[in-house]
C-alpha cells in the first residue's frame, strides 16, 4: 500500500507583532520529496515515528513535504499559500496514494484564516475525495475545531508535556492508518470542548493536575473498543473563537462510548479547573528561592518568555536579576540577540565588547542591558543534535553564537530564537551545566524532558510576556465568552 506523508506545523501566537514568513519556516525545516525522509529519519519527532512503523509494516512511503517554523504570530495569506501548494501539489505528483499521514499542530493561525489545519484538510479532501483516510497527528497544545473532526478520519494527539511521545504518536498514527486500509477498524470521532484557557506554565503532565487527566485518558483506552483518548490543552495565546480545552474521543464503531468517555473526562476536567490557575514567583524572587538552595544545580525557567509558545526570546527580566545578584557559578542559556552575537563573531574569542543585549523586539518583555567590557570566552555555529527525549537527533542551527562573560554570569547568546531543550546548547560553548549553581534558560516545560535528571531542584518564574501564566493580562476580542478563568459564571454545556 502507499501511503503519502507530510508535515505543517506551527503554533501561532495571535497577541505577538512578529509575522511568520516563508523565511521563518526556512530558518527550521523546509524539505520535499526524499529530503522529508533524510530529515526525519531516525529523529524521535511524528514523522520519524510515522517512517519506522511504515518500515516495519511494509508500506510505500510516498514524502511529499515538511516544513517547520517557530511559534510566533500570525501566518501570512502569502506564506499559507505558499505551504498549501507545496503539500497539494507535491502529494497530487505522486500518483494514486491509499492513504495520507500528516503532523500538523492544530494552534495555527493565517492572516484571515483562523484555522490553519482545517483549512488544509478542506483543500486536500477537494482533491483526494473522502474514499481516502486521512490521519492525522497533533500538539496537546491544539485549539480544536470542528472542520478538522468532520475531514479528518483521525486526529491523534500526544498525551504527555513535555511532548516527549511525538514519535509513539507517529508509530500510532501509521499503524492506525494501515488497520483503517485493511479494513480492521471502523473509527468513530467524538469532540467535546470545554470553556477553559489553561496556562501552559500549568500544564506539566509530570504534576497534577494535568497528569491525573492523563491517566484517566490511558485508563479510558484500556476498553476494548477505544482507540484513543486524548486531552488537548489548548493553546491560551490565540485570540479565535475555538481557543479552549478538548477532548476528543475515538472508538471502533461505537459512538456511544465515544460520547460517554468525552463527557467523563471532561467532567474531571471542569472539576480541576481552578487547580490549573498557577501563582509563580517574579525573577527576583526566583532567584530569592535559589539563593536559599545548597544543592546545585537549581534551573530557573523563565516561562513568561518562552520561544516555544511565540514570544521573542529576548526579554530581560530574569537576566537583568542574575546580573544584579551576581552569584558565582550562574549562567544563563540562552538569549536571542543576533546583533550581539555578529558583533561578537567580528571581535573574536579573548576580545571585550560594550553592547546592548536583548529587549529588542518589544517593550513588553523588559528594557535592553547595556553590557560594559563583556568577555567573548567562546564563539560557535550554532549547531548541533538535540539530545532531549524530545526531538532526540534533530540537528539545529541557532546560527552564530557566543558565550559571554559578565561579572559571575556565563550568558550564552545566540541568532535563531528556539527554546533550550536540552544541554546540548551549553555543552556547544564548553558549559557542563552540572558544574554550575544556576543554570537559566527560556523554556515553560520542555525542558523539564532534558534537565529534570540534572536539576536538584526546579524553580519557574514568570512576568510580563507573550506567554504569561496571567491569561487575563491579555486583551481577547475574538474568543466565545463565558470562560474561565477570565469569567466566573462559565459552565460545561
Amino acid at each position: 500500500m502507499r501511503i503519502g506523508i507530510g508535515h505543517i506545523m506551527h503554533e501561532t501566537n495571535t497577541f505577538s507583532a512578529v509575522k511568520t514568513t516563508e523565511d521563518s519556516f526556512k530558518e527550521i525545516l523546509w524539505a520535499r520529496n526524499e529530503a522529508v525522509l533524510r530529515s526525519h529519519d531516525g529523529v524521535k519527532d511524528y514523522i520519524g515515528g510515522m517512517i519506522d512503523k511504515g518500515r516495519e509494516l511494509g508500506v510505500d512511503l510516498i514524502p511529499s513535504f515538511s516544513a517547520f517554523a517557530n511559534p510566533a504570530g500570525t501566518i501570512t495569506k502569502e506564506c499559507f499559500e505558499i505551504l498549501k501548494k507545496e503539500l497539494i501539489t507535491n502529494i497530487q505528483d505522486k500518483g494514486k496514494l491509499d492513504a495520507i499521514c500528516l503532523a500538523l499542530h492544530g494552534a495555527g493561525v493565517v492572516d484571515g484564516i483562523d484555522d490553519l489545519e482545517g483549512e488544509l484538510l478542506k483543500e486536500l479532501r477537494k482533491i483526494l475525495g473522502y474514499e481516502i483516510p486521512i490521519v492525522v497527528t497533533l500538539d496537546l497544545h491544539g485549539n480544536l475545531s470542528e472542520t478538522m473532526v468532520k475531514e479528518a478520519n483521525l486526529l491523534l494527539g500526544v498525551k504527555y508535556y513535555p511532548h516527549i511521545d511525538c514519535y509513539e504518536t507517529g508509530l500510532k498514527a501509521m499503524d492506525l492508518t494501515v488497520k483503517i486500509l485493511k479494513g480492521e477498524i471502523n473509527p468513530v470521532m467524538v469532540m467535546k470542548k470545554l470553556p477553559i484557557l489553561i496556562p501552559i506554565a500549568a500544564g506539566t503532565t509530570d504534576m497534577s493536575p494535568a497528569k491525573d487527566i492523563t491517566h484517566l485518558c490511558l485508563q479510558m483506552e484500556e476498553q476494548t473498543e477505544v482507540i484513543d483518548c486524548t486531552f488537548f490543552h489548548g493553546f491560551p495565546y490565540t485570540d479565535i473563537p475555538d481557543v479552549s480545552a478538548t477532548v476528543i474521543t475515538i472508538t471502533d464503531g461505537n459512538d456511544e462510548i465515544a460520547q460517554t468517555v468525552c463527557k467523563e473526562v471532561a467532567k474531571d476536567i471542569w472539576a480541576m479547573r481552578a487547580k490549573f490557575l498557577r501563582e509563580l514567583p517574579d525573577p527576583k524572587n526566583g532567584m530569592l528561592q535559589a539563593l536559599s538552595i545548597g544543592e546545585c544545580p537549581i534551573i530557573i525557567n523563565e516561562s513568561s518568555d518562552n520561544p516555544g509558545a511565540g514570544a521573542p526570546g529576548d526579554g530581560t527580566y530574569l537576566l537583568r536579576e542574575m546580573l544584579e545578584f551576581n552569584i558565582p557559578k550562574s549562567c544563563f542559556g540562552f538569549i536571542y540577540d543576533p546583533e550581539v552575537a555578529n558583533l561578537a563573531h567580528q571581535v573574536g574569542v579573548g576580545g571585550k565588547i560594550d553592547v546592548s543585549i536583548g529587549g529588542k523586539t518589544d517593550s513588553l518583555h523588559g528594557e535592553p542591558i547595556a553590557l560594559t567590557s563583556a568577555y567573548i570566552k567562546a564563539l560557535t555555529d550554532g549547531r548541533f543534535t538535540t539530545s532531549s527525549p524530545m526531538m532526540k537527533g534533530f540537528e539545529f542551527n541557532l546560527g552564530k553564537s557566543v558565550r559571554l562573560q559578565v561579572g559571575n554570569v556565563d550568558i550564552i547568546v545566540c541568532s535563531v530564537n528556539w527554546q533550550t531543550l536540552d544541554e546540548q546548547i551549553f555543552l556547544l560553548h564548553g558549559i557542563d551545566v552540572t558544574e554550575f549553581r544556576i543554570v537559566a534558560l527560556k523554556s515553560a516545560q520542555h525542558f523539564r524532558a532534558g534537565f529534570k535528571h540534572i536539576a536538584k531542584k526546579i524553580i519557574s518564574v514568570d512576568s510580563p510576556g507573550l506567554s504569561t501564566s496571567k491569561v487575563a493580562s491579555f486583551n481577547y476580542q475574538r474568543i466565545i465568552r463565558p470562560i474561565y478563568p477570565l469569567d466566573c459564571n462559565s459552565k460545561v454545556q
